[in-house]
């Protein structure tokens, strides 16, 4: 069976990035959350463009608010909250079956109050001082491929 991963965007604002993800999870089996607000309509052409022909093939479930959201899924050990306000790197958490990887918005992050909540299980991605982040579809690549890493012996058996 294949490792299936969720992953979570919070209040997106680039239709692009959202898109390139979208295609990122179809490929990558992985099941797409998006939480509102969105800054621009799903429709939108640079969506479609950056999805290419996967956005139909796309698990994707879009959550009116984080608490509809969070009422609806049992978030407990099982998520890891992508941000640049820790020192814990990605590469040391253990992904499973299933989890959610958790990335705000390309210009507010997660919010506060759920990277306090979820403390231990905040990660990122070690960069250098030279810049703040990275785009929001390469870090979403980046954590998501790590995740498969970790189960690949399960991601192989259903390919």
């Amino acid at each position: 069976m294949i490792a299936k991963f969720n992953l979570v965007l919070v209040n997106p604002q680039i239709p692009n990035n959202t898109g390139a993800i979208g295609r990122l999870c179809v490929n990558a089996g992985a099941a797409l959350h998006i939480i509102k607000p969105i800054a621009f309509d799903m429709d939108e052409k640079a969506v479609r463009r950056a999805g290419l022909d996967y956005w139909h093939k796309l698990d994707l479930h879009v959550w009116e608010s984080l608490e509809e959201f969070f009422q609806n899924n049992n978030i407990t050990a099982n998520a890891h909250f992508a941000t640049t306000k820790t020192d814990k790197p990605y590469f040391d958490a253990k992904f499973n079956d299933g989890d959610y990887i958790f990335f705000g918005s390309e210009t507010a992050g997660i919010p506060a109050e759920i990277l306090t909540k979820y403390k231990e299980q905040n990660i990122t991605i070690p960069m250098t001082n030279e810049g703040r982040s990275l785009n929001l579809a390469i870090s979403t690549g980046i954590i998501l491929y790590e995740a498969i890493r970790q189960n690949y012996t399960t991601f192989l058996e259903d390919v």
